[in-house]
């Protein structure tokens, strides 16, 4: 895709965060929220992408499946199956809220789908009584999807008919080639997301060393983001995004913010925590007005968590709590309040 900004604002609620929506609309870690299955969704930026036939490789080739959340086991078995009976080998499924968590989530996923010889990727909506299958080619890119790449479109009332759409127009372009398929799908959960070692503490460094937090180049949110950060207590700089690793050290910098967004028992998967399936409801430590409390949240509400890498060897330091809350303002209040109170720093 052109960037990740589209797919963000392909995905912004109408009504949550008034004051910062369009903020948040250019937040390149803003994915999909309450609002997903309501009766006005947005259009996903894939469904706008400029038709073409299907990718070369797609009887030939590997195949990843990206489905939007709320697609039931049933029609997910039943997909495979007929991507199957075309000779599309879709060796891994994964839902789109764990792909595009945050621009670092979606590189690492592009990285395991290299590994994986991906050479096609599908995706999958079922929107306003409409089943949408969007194919096109995967290169390689971190974005999964660069510029403005052209894809295959169809779009039924019945998913039986989408696929059966599929499974006629590949076999008239081209030769089936994959016949050793897996009768069952594979779903992606976790992946190598971190290049450093994962740390369930914060960093103690921070005392000396300097701290990163990248704007949006959007006034408001920056403005907000800035108020909040007034908040930290040790040293810490304000920088445009995609600053040079070799410019923010120069300036002493050697941690960087990030802030993840998916369903909560999602990102406690992403980020490497153990994870009941069952779990219906996750207690995250929250502060107000600087003092502790706990707080449960629904394991499939759409959260925020934020974090710290160290910029040169990519070592994470989520902290000691899970701390994952509904807005990205409480959740780095959180973040900020937590190292507080876990450094002993007033």
């Amino acid at each position: 895709m052109a960037s990740m900004l589209e797919f963000f604002n392909s995905f912004t609620p109408p009504r949550l965060f008034v004051r910062y929506s369009r903020a948040m609309r250019l937040l390149p870690v803003l994915l999909f929220l309450a609002s997903l299955y309501g009766k006005a969704q947005p259009r996903p930026w894939w469904l706008n992408l400029p038709a073409a036939p299907l990718p070369e490789k797609i009887l030939s080739g590997r195949t990843a499946v990206i489905y939007m959340p709320g697609i039931t086991e049933t029609d997910l078995t039943a997909l495979h199956q007929r991507l199957a009976q075309t000779g599309i080998d879709a060796v891994t499924y994964a839902e789109a809220d764990r792909v595009f968590a945050s621009d670092e989530v979606t590189s690492a996923f592009a990285a395991h789908f290299s590994q994986r010889e991906i050479a096609s990727l599908i995706f999958v909506v079922h929107r306003e009584n409409l089943w949408h299958l969007t194919v096109t080619a995967f290169t390689g890119s971190p974005a999964l999807v660069p510029g403005n790449q052209p894809a295959w479109h169809v779009a039924d009332s019945r998913l039986a008919e989408a696929l059966n759409a599929l499974y006629r127009t590949a076999l008239n372009q081209y030769r089936r080639q994959n016949w050793l398929i897996a009768d069952v799908p594979e779903f992606t959960k976790t992946i190598s997301l971190f290049t450093g070692n994962r740390n369930e503490r914060f960093a103690y460094d921070l005392k000396v060393d300097g701290l990163a937090v990248e704007k949006t180049g959007e006034a408001a949110f920056d403005a907000a983001l800035e108020e909040i950060m007034q908040a930290y207590p040790l040293k810490y700089k304000i920088v445009e995004r995609n600053t040079p690793v070799a410019e923010l050290r120069r300036q002493g910098l050697t941690y960087v913010l990030r802030l993840v967004y998916a369903r909560n028992i999602v990102l406690r998967e992403l980020l490497g925590y153990a994870v009941n399936p069952g779990e219906n409801a996750l207690t995250s430590v929250t502060f107000s007005n600087g003092q502790e409390q706990i707080k449960t949240l629904p394991a499939h509400a759409y959260v925020y968590k934020v974090y710290v890498r160290h910029l040169d060897f990519g070592h994470v330091y989520l902290g000691p709590k899970w701390d994952a809350d509904t807005t990205w303002q409480q959740a780095l209040m959180n973040f900020i309040f937590g190292m507080r109170t876990d450094m002993r720093i007033n």
